[in-house]
């Protein structure tokens, strides 16, 4: 090497200075500055230009031997590695009108009006911080062995017991299997049923993520309306009595809020059990009903063993926490825990302690009564200001839902919002065809903060007025 190597360090950084210098020279040999077969200066040499320790240059020099990205000898010295040249790619964006580029748009943010996601403000994130770095260190001084694959066992314990109080549902810890999120649960609960090519009731409109994943599993998927008395049973009976597994959220129906009526539940389960059917319950807002106490979940009402319940810590916590849990019946109990521990098992073990202290000392239940008041302030005055502009407007679950004029672009109307920091959903996307779209658009109440709503909706009443 005829000129000495250009290296910044920087001394204040965190960063120990061997990582600078090793990421310096991988820098310049993936760029093509260093050629394959160029010389290195020895570690003294460099060590000496660069003002450090000879030992923090071999350091360096030593990482990147083992990267194979330079050759060390010591009848000619250091070298660049000999490699083929692979061309740069760059991730491409999502396809147009693809699956992915939806899910990027709703799970875009944070933003205003964003759904799914949880008040920041209300969760005690110190508090769970302080849980989470213990749990850390427990998980990283505890023997090296598996985990249980169908999640630690405090936490199933305090999830059966917060399901018999608020949730009306007596299980045993055996009966709860952790997974990441909804999804997880999901693709869990239909590897172990097996149902490719049987038909599915899906709600509609229902959450399109989950309409997306009935379809990867090869599912044929019958669209179910929905009215103010949640999913139509005797719709479903009438044009697809032959369905194996029914999918539906009866708690506070998404997107629209309401309630799957008790004689409409009995039907359901009747139905299932003569049939055989399977009905996956999706409990996605647990008890955060904004108004009077939540309704018992579906899977208290099971007596035949028909109804596997999937909860969910996104809604309540956080979706960064990525956990979730299901509720196998007795019945599939060993089976979903065989698919787990070979397909899909828990999360690490130090998420799963943090939230079973969370709940164990009472933080979690205190944390729901906080967020309800704030939630239930927050919809009244975001229901305040919209209907002081639309009459066509009713908060739905943790949402409202604003109606718009037939042949409304609710997705352009929502894309230019996004352009403003908000972030409505389109409730066309919910509808399971186009011939059953209906515009409109959802806005969460959870991101509405109340300093925010009055300016944030005329800004949306002008985004609308403009696609009139």
């Amino acid at each position: 090497m005829t000129k000495p190597l250009r290296l910044e360090l920087d001394r204040s950084a965190k960063t120990p200075l061997a990582d600078q210098i090793g990421k310096g020279i991988r820098a310049a040999i993936e760029s093509g500055v260093l050629a394959p077969g160029a010389r290195l200066p020895s570690w003294q040499d460099l060590a000496a230009q660069l003002g450090v320790a000879r030992g923090t240059v071999r350091s360096a020099y030593e990482k990147l031997s083992s990267a194979q990205l330079i050759v060390a000898s010591r009848a000619t010295g250091t070298h660049i590695a000999d490699r083929p040249s692979f061309p740069v790619r760059k991730d491409k964006a999502p396809a147009p009108g693809s699956f992915m580029e939806m899910y990027q748009e709703l799970t875009a943010g944070p933003a205003i009006f964003q759904m799914g996601v949880p008040a920041q403000e209300t969760f005690p994130a110190t508090l769970f911080a302080r849980m989470r770095a213990q749990a850390v260190r427990i998980e990283a001084s505890a023997p090296a062995i598996y985990p249980d694959p169908r999640g630690e066992l405090d936490l199933r314990r305090e999830i059966a017991a917060y399901l018999a109080l608020a949730r009306g549902i007596e299980c045993a810890p055996s009966q709860i299997i952790i997974t990441s999120g909804f999804s997880g649960g999901l693709g869990l609960a239909l590897r172990v049923l097996g149902l490719e090519q049987k038909k599915v009731w899906m709600e509609n409109p229902g959450f399109p993520f989950t309409r997306h994943g009935l379809a990867l599993a090869r599912l044929s998927i019958a669209p179910i309306p929905v009215d103010a008395d949640g999913i139509d049973v005797d719709y479903g009976l009438k044009h697809a009595p032959d369905a194996a597994l029914v999918v539906v959220t009866p708690g506070q129906q998404a997107p629209l809020g309401s309630t799957l009526s008790l004689a409409r539940r009995s039907r359901l389960l009747d139905w299932a059990t003569r049939t055989k059917a399977w009905v996956i319950e999706d409990d996605y807002l647990s008890e955060l009903q904004l108004k009077g106490r939540a309704t018992p979940a579906l899977a208290s009402l099971d007596r035949a063993g028909r109804v596997i319940h999937i909860g969910s810590f996104s809604k309540t916590v956080t979706p960064s926490l990525r956990l979730g849990f299901v509720v196998a019946p007795a019945a599939l109990a060993s089976r979903f825990a065989e698919a787990a521990a070979c397909l899909a098992p828990a999360p690490g073990p130090a998420v799963q302690l943090a939230t079973a202290d969370f709940m164990r000392e009472g933080h979690y239940l205190r944390h729901l009564r906080r967020t309800k008041r704030v939630y239930a302030a927050q919809g009244d005055a975001l229901l305040k200001q919209l209907r002081s502009r639309s009459a066509n407007v009713a908060i739905a679950g943790l949402a409202a839902v604003l109606r718009l004029p037939d042949g409304a672009p609710d997705l352009a109307i929502a894309r230019e919002a996004a352009s403003f920091g908000l972030a409505p959903t389109p409730l066309s996307l919910w509808c399971a065809s186009k011939a059953s779209a209906r515009p409109g658009l959802l806005l969460g109440v959870a991101t509405s903060p109340q300093k925010r709503i009055e300016a944030s909706c005329e800004r949306l009443f002008q985004i609308i007025g403009r696609h009139a």
